[in-house]
């Protein structure tokens, strides 16, 4: 980072007085500043083995077996018939590396990390830093510098840290990048408390106030918290904490990434209590969403994703010293749906053939309708059965 940036959010100045005009405005209190991570990152207690386990872990070795050898994960595919999905969208991607990294650190078990490493490698390349155009680096993909792209590229160097304890990729410090992508995020601050959703960073563009993605402020809640772990710079948490300000004003959603940052905050500090209200709103909002039988038409991918949020915020419960035990259930329900769909699981009437089932088991397919097994589904499958392991330790 060079000293003039550095100047620029020292002194507090809005964005519009270091960068071209159309930029949002920042309300960065200060940037956190470099700082090596921890030793060791801070775990729960080891998973103790369990059927879960193994399901988590064969969902990873689709992923990681599906895997081209320029690191190219698979997106999307019907493996009835063979046909792919070619135009995938990147933040998904990433949640698949991501997911790779937690299979690495609950199995101990270097070759995820190394699948992981090979992805990375791959979409590093989508990483941009252009201070002429915009603050810190962001993830340009689909067409666009989508805030939670850099929020998921964050992530995923923060699971890595987790999984392999380093930051340092070939020539690369990773906590760097981090760094950067932590920058542009919050260069993307709105007054209100919110975030622009997206930036054109080609000459002339600028932040686009009508793009709008669910997901994208609990990724960048959850991408700020991991950096304030990762440098041990409160300054981080703060931000967070003031964003975070904002959104428990807003509607509760099923968004797993929101889950995720109660339990960052909670592990923190605590919950206040209109932080504890919205994680009961929003688990309430996600068990009644959607029914869990196993009709052929139900979505097996926002259920993993249901696993992955309840896990999360049945943590920040925990850790808050609320009721939680009646989240276990509702977890365990989805969890059964999910495996149903784990193949070669199914009830949809099917013979598979044995290559069939050689070539992807462990993938989650979406529905006896819906033959396709897409990365985000075995993404949020992983990463949600971590995070009951989890729960599970950490209450034992």
């Amino acid at each position: 980072m060079t000293a003039w940036r550095r100047f620029c959010f020292a002194a507090l100045l809005a964005l519009s007085a270091c960068a071209p005009q159309g930029q949002p405005q920042t309300q960065t209190a200060r940037a956190a500043t470099a700082r090596p991570p921890q030793i060791q990152p801070a775990l729960f207690t080891p998973l103790a083995d369990d059927p879960l386990k193994d399901a988590a872990l064969a969902a990873a070795d689709y992923l990681a077996r599906q895997q081209l050898p320029n690191g190219e994960l698979s997106y999307q595919v019907n493996f009835l018939n063979g046909e792919r999905e070619y135009t995938p969208l990147h933040i998904r991607l990433m949640e698949g590396v991501g997911a790779l990294y937690t299979a690495c650190r609950i199995s101990g078990q270097a070759s995820y990390c190394n699948s992981g490493d090979l992805a990375l490698r791959r979409y590093m390349p989508l990483l941009v830093t252009d201070s002429n155009q915009f603050t810190g680096t962001c993830f340009y993909a689909d067409g666009n510098c989508l805030l939670g792209g850099a929020a998921i590229m964050v992530d995923v160097i923060y699971k890595r840290w987790q999984a392999a304890d380093s930051v340092t990729l070939d020539d690369k410090n990773l906590l760097d990048v981090a760094l950067q992508l932590g920058y542009f995020i919050l260069s993307m601050r709105k007054p209100n408390g919110g975030f622009y959703h997206a930036l054109d960073p080609h000459i002339g563009g600028g932040a686009d106030p009508a793009y709008f993605s669910p997901a994208f402020m609990g990724m960048s809640l959850a991408a700020l918290l991991d950096l304030s772990e990762m440098t041990g710079d409160e300054s981080w948490l703060r931000q967070a904490r003031e964003a975070n300000a904002y959104q428990i004003t807003q509607p509760a959603t099923e968004d797993a990434w929101q889950g995720y940052a109660l339990r960052n905050f909670a592990r923190a500090g605590g919950l206040s209590p209109a932080e504890i209200s919205y994680a009961h709103e929003a688990a309430q909002t996600i068990i009644s969403g959607e029914v869990r039988s196993l009709n052929p038409q139900n979505s097996s991918v926002s259920s993993a994703a249901k696993i992955e949020a309840l896990s999360m915020l049945a943590q920040a419960l925990a850790l808050a010293g609320q009721e939680h035990l009646w989240l276990d259930a509702e977890i365990r329900a989805f969890i059964t749906f999910v495996q149903a769909r784990q193949l070669p699981n199914h009830n949809c009437g099917w013979t598979l053939a044995p290559q069939t089932i050689e070539n992807f088991n462990g993938g989650v397919f979406n529905s006896c309708e819906d033959s396709t097994l897409r990365v985000d589904g075995a993404a949020h499958f992983i990463n949600g059965l971590a995070d009951y392991l989890e729960y599970r330790s950490m209450i034992k």
